[in-house]
């Protein structure tokens, strides 16, 4: 197999926020089977449109990708590129489900020159130790001599429209000088930015993993800073804005952390760590603090409706947005959903609503409402959405009590708030 042959044939396994654009980028010039288990999505996909609205209709239509649900369809396939969810379990413990039934659906297909390249976020080892043994067991093949195996972390941004995946250096790597080269040769035919290529796999999959580690330490730090700066009586906002003017200050802010990728892979790292007898501090302290957030919050906002002698059971709160970050409409892993658990513990009566997302896509038992009915107690500005950035203190005055309390998880409300009858507080 070439390379340099554009009749390669490239399946995606897996069409989240992260495969979809990797099987746009590389229609474009292959030919490309996506593969999905969610017949949804597929038909979904088919018609059109993107259901994590992360590509529009024009750039779908733009490109000729074999969508599927039957993984008899990647037979044709002699790259693989693997690209599903790999979350943690209710015991934060890997959950690599999905990433062995990928590499087992690949392997009863897997033939001489084929490559198989793994771009979900896993800890140090992972592709060697679990996935190549896979492959090899099933395909009856051998590694290096039949088929190669590479990692290339993804670095999606879900909601940037300027960082794509053309335009972000994409790390690359393989199993052997052979494999790196011609995996990166392949990913550098579709991007535009540089390609780098990592020493080996498990310095790529460390790479991607302290990627999102570094910044869930550095926004623990916030959110430790921000919980001291309360019981000091001091705004953290306009400590970090002082706190910037230094040339080397880290700007980093303090906030909810969720999603899959910052509040989930410090995990996969400590898991590794745990296997060869390292007790990580500083990773598991950050993602204690941070963990604690959405209860901090609450009992602010408890401790000052009982100052303000109100009557908890006959509070109200409504919360705006629900996603994990702005712009988007993900909420898997969203610590809005820990916020209102915190608040209902009390008894408090919370509304919450996200015009982003659609009712059918969580089961959690939570008030999700089209729109605010009734006068509130308390507003939490949880996701800064685009559309509510737009939003002032009139476009509040419907729904809210005229002396409510306004709590700006991500501050970035102050000014609108300020010299007005509501009580503003900010993490």
């Amino acid at each position: 197999m070439s390379f340099d042959d554009e009749n390669l044939c490239i399946g995606i396994l897996g069409l989240g926020y992260v495969g979809l654009p990797v099987a746009v980028a590389f229609a474009e010039k292959y030919r490309t089977i996506g593969i999905d288990i969610d017949e949804n999505k597929i038909t979904t996909l088919r018609s059109g449109e993107d259901p994590s609205q992360e590509l529009s209709s024009e750039q779908l239509s733009s490109v000729n990708i074999e969508f599927t649900s039957d993984f008899q369809d990647i037979a044709p396939c002699n790259i693989y590129i693997v690209t599903v969810p790999t979350p943690v379990d209710d015991f934060k413990v890997p959950d690599l489900s999905s990433l062995k039934k990928a590499t087992e659906l690949i392997a009863h297909h897997l033939k001489v020159g084929d490559y198989v390249i793994y771009e979900s976020t896993v800890y140090p080892g992972c592709t060697e130790e679990i996935c190549v043994p896979i492959l090899e067991k099933i395909s009856d093949l051998k590694f290096k001599s039949d088929f190669k195996v590479g990692y290339s972390p993804e670095r999606i941004n879900p909601g940037d429209k300027v960082n794509t995946i053309k335009n972000i250096t994409k790390v690359v790597s393989g199993c052997d000088e052979e494999s790196s080269k011609n995996i990166a040769k392949l990913y550098g035919s579709i991007i535009d930015a540089d390609i780098h290529v990592a020493g080996s796999i498990k310095v790529a999959e460390a790479a991607k993993i302290i990627e999102n580690t570094q910044r869930d330490v550095n926004i623990a730090l916030m959110n430790e800073l921000a919980i001291l700066f309360d019981r000091l009586d001091i705004n953290t906002s306009e400590v970090l804005e002082a706190a910037r003017t230094k040339w080397n200050f880290l700007n980093f802010y303090p906030g909810l952390v969720g999603g899959h990728c910052i509040g989930i892979d410090p995990y996969y790292l400590t898991y590794k760590a745990h296997q060869v007898g390292y007790q990580p501090e500083v990773i598991l302290s950050g993602r204690a603090v941070n963990y604690e957030v959405p209860k901090f919050i609450a009992n602010k906002i408890v401790h000052k409706l009982l100052d303000l002698k109100k009557n908890l059971h006959n509070s109200r709160v409504l919360i705006k947005g629900l996603t994990f970050k702005e712009n988007i409409n993900d909420v898997r892993n969203s610590r809005v959903f820990d916020l209102v658990q915190e608040l209902t513990f009390y008894k408090v009566k919370v509304d919450v609503v996200d015009y982003n997302v659609r009712h059918d896509q969580f089961d959690t038992d939570i008030n999700f409402i089209d729109t605010p009915v009734g006068k509130y107690d308390v507003l939490i500005l949880a996701v800064p959405h685009k559309a509510y950035l737009e939003e002032d203190t009139n476009d509040w005055k419907p729904y809210l009590d005229d002396s409510a309390i306004i709590y700006d998880v991500k501050s970035k409300f102050k000014s609108k708030v300020l010299g007005s009858n509501y009580i503003y507080y900010a993490l």
